[in-house]
């Protein structure tokens, strides 16, 4: 995620290990289009993602911004993940 400059959405009242754990499944889900990760790094990133954003509303709110910012979708690279049982995630181009 290095390569891109975007402004990543956050939740007011976020403490900075929440911001932290946020940003990781950010920078997952960009890793799993750009390089692709491990399934299971991203599948602990999304578990602590959802520590923070137990609200599938908010959840949904977040995805949608992150996507319009990135281009990246959160639910599609989730949604691949839970449904493979591959040891790496690669989004498609």
């Amino acid at each position: 995620m290095a390569d891109k400059n975007f402004t990543l959405p956050f939740l007011d009242g976020w403490s900075t290990q929440d911001i932290v754990a946020v940003s990781r499944l950010y920078d997952a889900v960009a890793t799993a289009y750009e390089t692709g990760i491990e399934r299971q790094d991203l599948l602990d990133a999304y578990r602590g993602f959802k520590e923070v954003v137990p609200s599938k509303a908010e959840e949904k709110q977040l995805d949608r911004s992150f996507q319009a910012e990135s281009g990246y979708s959160i639910y599609q690279t989730m949604k691949q993940a839970q449904s493979s049982q591959s040891a790496r995630v690669k989004m498609p181009d």
